[in-house]
């Protein structure tokens, strides 16, 4: 613009400044735009570089999330890996204060705690007694200082100690033979008393060698190679391929007794399902791996393991009739919920609080500024137990059944509007949310037992069950072919069922045996005699546990 000031004026018919200030105001004009157009480009890259960065912040944020929930699930998982196994680390504490603790759980001394009643003394005065009289020695029967003798009292002092003498013996059984001295005519020269029954004919092993190998396997859960190898030690050596082929002989006599109790497990209103991972060493036709599924189904009499190579909903869908009705107490396995009689409505699914409990248990475990919130939580889902336990501990139609019974549906009815308000909210984060929307989804179910004390708050009682096969699993590691997994589910179920029934397997086995050697070596005909449910009590007697043992079943 100064450039064309100090031009030189052209001469012009008109003014020659107004002709210069016409151009002049021409090409500044033309600047003007040329800049507005540079300004809205510049203005448009502005808002597009804005809105880039408020993209890269947003997905900044959403990353810093995901990498804490990483973190979180890490933690989780490193617990689940390397941490306590125990549940029970918050069950003696004042969880209202450690809420305000901020969750620090004070240190906690080893050993036996203040106000802890102890264990009471076992009495043993029901086994049998072996007297051992114990005297002086002939030298110590006279007085030192005088050597007049000591004479003898009448009464003692005694003592007891419990000792264990197991001994392998041969028995040797000696058939006497009669000769005949009539003269009648077709008689046999000679008559043997009658052989004594064999539980597998032929064989060595007495029914007590076969029921000591079966409870060691199944019972104690301890390898078969082992016990061989501790009887070894003790001067009895037995062969490993006997009794592996004494084994499937036993898997057949006790396959009516396992179908016996499928067909009991059946029925009734209420049952109890879970299902763990088992081995079988088999090739199977459009099977990858080895990899089966042991399922247990509980009822009120009987206790069932199931195998399958399978781990879908058909296992357990055509375990129960199309006609199956009642309640069944699960975890939150999908399966379940795919049942057809699920679908149907004829059987309910209520699910388990116990997990529900975990799902708190891991928040608390994996984001420790989320700790008082899942604190607080287990607190309120512990205020639901209590009055659950004090209402059961009466009859129905009660008055302090019915006072713990409105506690009961206040509680649940507080702990539903708490979880219904933190969905609601915007800031809840994402490990709470999850949780308090499984609590949601799964709701119809979780109050399952409050129209039905009979149903327990928490699938522990399979649990518990499932005890057994998992230290089978983690000693033995499954089985080798398919008929010692068939022998292991029909091995687990009997011992289950006989200890719901506090019965001792040993007298069981042994008496079914017997049974079994006076058929032939073959199962009874008539098996119903043989189920707990079918027993008098007189016959019951002499196969229930003594009060001193503890009950087969571990339900601690």
């Amino acid at each position: 613009m100064s450039a064309l000031l100090l031009e030189k004026p052209v001469a012009t018919d008109a003014c020659p400044r107004c002709g210069d200030l016409a151009k002049l105001v021409e090409t500044l004009q033309e600047e003007v735009g040329q800049l507005r157009r540079e300004v809205a480009t510049l203005r448009a890259e502005a808002g597009y570089w804005k809105s880039r960065h408020a993209d890269a912040v947003k997905r900044n944020q959403q990353l810093q999330a995901e990498l804490h929930q990483a973190r979180g699930e890490i933690r989780q998982l490193k617990d689940k890996l390397f941490g306590r196994k125990s549940e029970r680390r918050l069950a003696g504490e004042d969880l209202a204060k450690l809420v305000e603790d901020g969750g620090r759980s004070p240190a906690r001394k080893r050993g036996g705690q203040p106000g802890h009643r102890g264990h009471r003394r076992i009495d043993y005065s029901h086994r049998p007694a072996v007297e051992e009289i114990r005297a002086l020695p002939v030298e110590e029967r006279r007085c030192e200082r005088c050597g007049k003798p000591r004479l003898e009292m009448t009464d003692t002092e005694d003592s007891e100690q419990i000792e264990i003498e197991v001994r392998a013996h041969r028995r040797v059984i000696r058939r006497k033979r009669y000769r005949a001295v009539c003269d009648c005519p077709d008689r046999p020269l000679c008559v043997t008393a009658p052989p004594t029954p064999k539980l597998i004919p032929k064989g060595i092993y007495g029914i007590s060698v076969w029921v000591y190998l079966l409870l060691d396997k199944f019972s104690s859960h301890r390898p078969t190679a082992r016990l061989i190898e501790q009887l070894r030690l003790e001067g009895l050596p037995l062969a490993a391929g006997t009794i592996a082929a004494g084994f499937e002989r036993l898997e057949l006599l006790l396959e009516p007794i396992y179908q016996a109790l499928v067909v009991r497990n059946r029925q009734g209103e209420f049952h109890q399902a879970d299902e763990t991972r088992w081995m079988v060493y088999v090739e199977q036709e459009g099977k990858l791996g080895y990899r089966w599924w042991l399922w247990v189904v509980v009822s009120r009499e009987t206790v069932v393991y199931l195998l399958d190579p399978s781990r879908s909903h058909d296992v357990p869908e055509e375990h129960f009739s199309q006609q199956a009705s009642g309640i069944l107490l699960v975890d939150r396995y999908s399966a379940y919920k795919a049942m057809s009689q699920v679908k149907l409505g004829s059987l309910r699914l209520a699910f388990c609080w116990s997990h529900v409990r975990r799902d708190f248990l891991e928040v608390d475990k994996g984001f420790q500024e989320l700790v008082p919130w899942a604190l607080d939580w287990l607190r309120r889902i512990r205020d639901v137990y209590h009055p659950n336990r004090q209402r059961i501990a009466y009859q129905a139609g009660t008055k302090e059944f019915i006072e713990h019974h409105a506690r009961l549906r206040e509680q649940l009815g507080e702990m539903q509007q708490r979880a219904e308000e933190e969905l609601a909210g915007s800031k809840l984060r994402l490990p709470c949310r999850k949780v308090l929307e499984s609590l949601q989804n799964h709701w119809e179910g979780l109050v399952r037992f409050v129209d039905r004390p009979e149903v327990p708050m928490d699938n522990n009682g399979s649990e518990r069950i499932l005890r057994n096969p998992a230290l089978g699993r983690k000693n033995y590691y499954g089985s080798g072919s398919l008929w010692s997994g068939r022998l292991t589910a029909t091995m687990f179920s009997i011992l289950a069922t006989l200890g719901l029934w506090n019965l001792n397997p040993r007298a069981w086995l042994s008496w079914y045996f017997e049974q079994c050697a006076a058929n032939g070596g073959k199962a009874p005909d008539d098996i119903e005699r043989f189920l707990p449910w079918n027993l008098s009590e007189e016959q019951l007697a002499p196969l229930r546990l003594t009060p001193a043992e503890p009950p087969f079943l571990d339900s601690s």
